[in-house]
C-alpha cells in the first residue's frame, strides 16, 4: 500500500535555520532516506517551497485563483514523501524514525491510490532541484 506521508512545521522556523542547521537536519533525513530506499519503499520525497510563493485555485464559478496557502493555520505543510508499506503501523514507524531525525511539527499519513503512473520526463526534475 502507498502512503503519503504530509511533512508539516512552522514554516517561521525552518526557513529560519542556518545553512549548516539546515544542512545537518537533511544529513539526518538522508540517513533514513537511504536505508528506505534500499528496502525499495521510498518513492518521490519533495520539500515545497515557501508558502509566500503559493498559488491557490478556489474551484467556485467562476474559479478564483488567488496568491498564498490553501489554509491559515500555525504549522504549514512544507513537503510529503510516499512510501511502500505493508500496513499502517510500518508508515507509522517510517514517520517516527523521519520525526527523530527532525523534531518538531508533524507527520500526517494517509494511504494513497497512484493514479497517474507516468514517470515525469527527467529534464523537468533536473529543472526541480
Amino acid at each position: 500500500m502507498l502512503y503519503a506521508l504530509l511533512c508539516y512545521h512552522s514554516e517561521e522556523v525552518v526557513f529560519s535555520w542556518s545553512k549548516e542547521h539546515d544542512a545537518q537536519v537533511m544529513d539526518q533525513l538522508h540517513a533514513v532516506h537511504e536505508r528506505l530506499a534500499v528496502q525499495g519503499k521510498l518513492g518521490p520525497s519533495l520539500r515545497l517551497l515557501p508558502t509566500t510563493a503559493a498559488t491557490t485555485l478556489r474551484k467556485s464559478e467562476p474559479p478564483l485563483v488567488i496568491d498564498g496557502p490553501f489554509a491559515e493555520t500555525k504549522e504549514q505543510l512544507l513537503g510529503f514523501y510516499v512510501v511502500d508499506c505493508e500496513n499502517l503501523d510500518e508508515a507509522l514507524g517510517i514517520a517516527k524514525e523521519l520525526g527523530v531525525a527532525n523534531p518538531g511539527g508533524a507527520y500526517e499519513i494517509r494511504p494513497i491510490l497512484l493514479y497517474n503512473r507516468s514517470a515525469l520526463p527527467q529534464d523537468s526534475l533536473e529543472a526541480a532541484g
